[in-house]
C-alpha cells in the first residue's frame, strides 16, 4: 500500500488545513468538444411511464406539461433565465459527474451522469445511468456510444427505491446521487453522495452490491441517508454534509484500491465543519471492505469543494478543486444582481496534482502544484464557443461544477463540466451551459514530482 494508513476516528478534530505554497503550471487548449445542453435520451422500453417526462417535481408542486417552467440560475446566481424549460421530454444527457480512469476496449470513456436535478426530493423521475462517450476534438462532436441504466432486479439496494414496485426496478435520483465511477475487472464501481455509498454494478447496469461508508467502527451518514429522520441532530446522527459525499473516487493502479474523496468537510459534534479539508477513505473492492487507510486534502483559499479525482500513476493523482462561482470575473455585479452581470463569478477552478505517497504527520497529502482553469492559453484558437466577458487569446472554464478529469497521455489531460441542466450557465449570461470537454496540453504539470 502506497498511502499511509491513518488512525481515523469520529472525534471532533477541528484542525485547520495547513498553509502551503505550491507551483502553478501553464495549460494550453489543445481541443474543445461539446454535447449541446438540449440533448435528451429515451428511457428504456420497460421503464415506468413516469420516466418518459423528467423534471416534473422541481417546483413546489408536480408539473405535468412539458416545457412550461422556466429554468434559471437560482438565487445565488441572480435567477437569470437559461433558455431551457422543464419538465423535459425524455431524460437529459447532462450532469456529467465523473470519468473512469480505464477506457473501454474501443477507446471510449466511461462517464457518469448524476442524480438529475440536484436533490433527492426533486429527482424521482430522473433515471440514473452511465455512458461510453467518444469526444472528437477535430470535429468538436462527442459520440454517445452507449448509455447504460442502473437497475436493481435482485434487491441489493438496502432501502425502498422510488420504482420499488416495478418489474424493472430502475434507479432514480431519489435513490442515489451518483457522482464518481471506475471500471475494475469488468464491473463498474460508483461513488454516491446521499449515503454515502459505494455501488458495485455489472456493465449492463445491474446492481450487485451496495456498501455503506465505515470510518473506523462508525457508519458515516448524511441528511439524505435512508432512515435519517426530520428530527435528527446534525453532527451526531449524521456527519456528512448534504451534497458532500463521494464527489471523487479514484482507482489506484497496482493496489486496485478505491479512494473515495468527500466533496465537502465532515461535520463535528457541534454541527460545524471539522476543518478546511476533505477526507479520503480507502475501500478494497476485492474484499468489499474499508481498509482504515485515508488522508486529508487541504482546500486552497476560496475553494469550497472538489469535483473529481483520478490517479495518473501509482501514487500521483489529479483533483478538481473549485469554488461555487460561475461566469467571467470581468462581469461581476457591482451591486444588486442584474441580467447583464454575474453575482458570484468563477474564481477558483483548478486541477491539483497531489502525491499520495507523501502524507504528513497530521494526515495531509502533499499538493505538488496546480493548473488554473481560468487562465488557459489558446494561441491556436481552438475554442469553439465565445465567453461573455472573456479575453482574446485566453480560454476559461467558468462553470459552477466542473466534475470530470482524467489523464489522456504523458502530456495531456481531459476535463469536462457538469452543466446542472437547466440551472447553470457560465459561458454566457442567459444560455444553459453545454456539456463541454476540453483537451489540455500540460506536459510540465504531468511531469511534476
Amino acid at each position: 500500500m502506497t498511502i499511509r494508513s491513518l488512525a481515523l476516528s469520529t472525534a471532533v478534530l477541528c484542525i485547520a488545513a495547513p498553509a502551503f505554497a505550491e507551483d502553478s503550471f501553464p495549460a494550453t487548449l489543445a481541443g474543445h468538444a461539446l454535447i449541446p445542453a438540449a440533448t435528451f435520451i429515451a428511457p428504456p422500453a420497460d421503464a415506468p411511464k413516469d420516466a418518459a417526462i423528467s423534471g416534473k417535481f422541481t417546483g413546489a408542486a408536480r408539473v405535468m406539461e412539458p416545457e412550461t417552467v422556466v429554468g434559471d440560475t437560482g438565487a445565488n446566481h441572480g435567477k437569470r433565465p437559461t433558455g431551457m424549460k422543464l419538465p423535459f421530454k425524455g431524460q437529459p444527457l447532462q450532469g456529467l459527474s465523473g470519468f473512469a480512469m480505464t477506457r473501454a476496449e474501443d477507446g471510449s470513456i466511461y462517464v457518469l451522469t448524476d442524480n438529475g436535478f440536484g436533490t433527492k426530493a426533486n429527482s424521482p423521475d430522473a433515471m440514473l445511468f452511465f455512458h461510453r462517450l467518444m469526444p472528437n476534438f477535430d470535429t468538436g462532436a462527442v459520440e454517445v456510444k452507449e448509455t447504460v441504466f442502473l437497475h436493481d432486479p435482485d434487491f441489493k439496494v438496502p432501502f425502498r427505491i422510488a420504482y420499488e414496485g416495478t418489474d424493472s426496478r430502475y434507479l432514480t435520483g431519489a435513490d442515489f446521487d451518483t457522482e464518481s465511477i471506475q471500471l475494475l475487472n469488468g464491473e463498474v464501481w460508483i461513488g454516491d453522495e446521499f449515503g454515502p455509498y459505494i455501488i458495485r454494478a455489472a456493465l449492463d447496469g445491474k446492481v450487485m452490491a451496495v456498501y455503506p461508508t465505515m470510518m473506523g467502527e462508525t457508519v458515516l451518514k448524511g441528511p439524505d441517508t435512508a432512515g435519517i429522520s426530520a428530527v435528527s441532530v446534525m453532527g451526531k446522527d449524521w456527519t456528512v454534509q448534504r451534497s458532500g459525499g463521494y464527489e471523487g473516487m479514484a482507482l489506484q493502479p497496482g493496489s486496485n484500491l478505491l479512494w473515495a474523496l468527500f466533496e465537502k468537510p465532515l461535520l463535528g459534534e457541534d454541527g460545524k465543519p471539522e476543518g478546511t479539508f476533505l477526507r479520503s477513505l480507502a475501500f478494497d473492492p476485492a474484499k468489499g471492505e474499508w481498509t482504515g487507510a485515508g488522508f486529508k486534502f487541504a482546500l486552497a483559499d476560496g475553494a469550497t469543494a472538489i469535483g473529481d479525482f483520478n490517479f495518473i500513476d501509482a501514487t500521483r493523482a489529479l483533483v478538481i478543486e473549485r469554488d461555487n462561482g460561475e461566469g467571467a470575473a470581468s462581469l461581476k455585479c457591482a451591486g444588486d444582481p442584474m441580467p447583464d452581470c454575474f453575482p458570484a463569478p468563477a474564481m477558483v477552478k483548478r486541477i491539483v496534482l497531489i502525491d499520495t505517497a507523501s502524507v504528513d504527520a497530521d494526515g495531509f497529502v502533499r499538493r505538488i502544484g496546480h493548473i488554473d482553469l481560468m487562465d488557459i492559453a489558446d494561441p491556436d484558437a481552438k475554442a469553439r464557443l465565445e465567453t461573455v466577458g472573456g479575453t482574446a487569446g485566453k480560454f476559461t472554464f467558468p462553470f459552477f461544477t466542473i466534475e470530470d478529469v482524467m489523464q489522456v497521455d504523458d502530456t495531456h489531460i481531459m476535463v469536462a463540466v457538469d452543466n446542472n441542466l437547466p440551472y447553470s450557465s457560465g459561458r454566457a449570461l442567459d444560455k444553459a451551459a453545454d456539456n463541454e470537454f476540453i483537451l489540455l496540453s500540460v506536459p510540465e504539470f504531468l511531469a511534476a514530482k
